[in-house]
């Protein structure tokens, strides 16, 4: 949830696009409030995966089977087609190895979606020029401290799902939580993609 306890606009988005009943992974699943919301408004069945002890604990309370696992590793534990959906929500950026995730995403799932800052926001791009590294809400650390290490912009991704042979289905840019239609990769801080293999 968003700090006045609304949705947040990339899950209401992903609620949008899963259909009823389908299996769902998702990783980085954090506290796993978008897989119980899914299982809540969708009824998807499904797993998250998650590293971090804490909200591995706090998917627990909320009911979701979670495994602990570091994505960098890959998801070997997961057989081909698996899940209808594979989601990836405000973590693409923090790998290491980006196609080899959005690989194994497609192996284990039918449907990729993911979401990530978009570097080329037209706040990152002044303060870029003001000899700075953006921050934002999107993107809240500081240099320093900051998980991201590769960041995109959403023309870097969509490239990138060119040259894999990923066909793109659906593709929202927002800002604030609006959908954003023109200049979406100047406009808009947050983007989210449906895709899936070339068929």
């Amino acid at each position: 949830m968003t700090g006045n306890g609304m949705l947040r606009p990339d899950y209401a988005l992903i609620g949008q696009w899963v259909k009823p009943g389908s299996r769902v992974l998702d990783l980085g699943c954090g506290d796993g409030e978008l897989l119980r919301e899914l299982m809540d408004t969708r009824q998807v069945s499904g797993y998250g995966v998650e590293i971090d002890d804490a909200s591995i604990l706090a998917c627990v309370k909320k009911g979701i089977n979670v495994i602990q696992g570091d994505l960098e590793q890959g998801l070997s534990g997961f057989e081909n087609d698996s899940f209808d959906y594979v989601i990836l929500s405000r973590t693409l950026q923090t790998m290491r190895h980006t196609e080899g995730i959005l690989k194994e995403m497609l192996r284990v799932g039918r449907q990729g979606i993911v979401t990530f800052p978009n570097f080329g926001y037209w706040k990152n791009r002044v303060q870029v020029l003001q000899g700075r590294m953006p921050r934002s809400a999107d993107m809240p650390y500081q240099w320093y401290d900051t998980p991201n290490i590769h960041l995109c912009t959403v023309r870097d991704f969509e490239d990138l799902c060119a040259q894999h042979d990923f066909d793109i289905l659906e593709r929202v840019v927002l800002t604030q939580g609006k959908p954003v239609t023109l200049l979406p990769n100047l406009l808009g801080s947050l983007a989210v993609f449906r895709f899936q293999h070339r068929r």
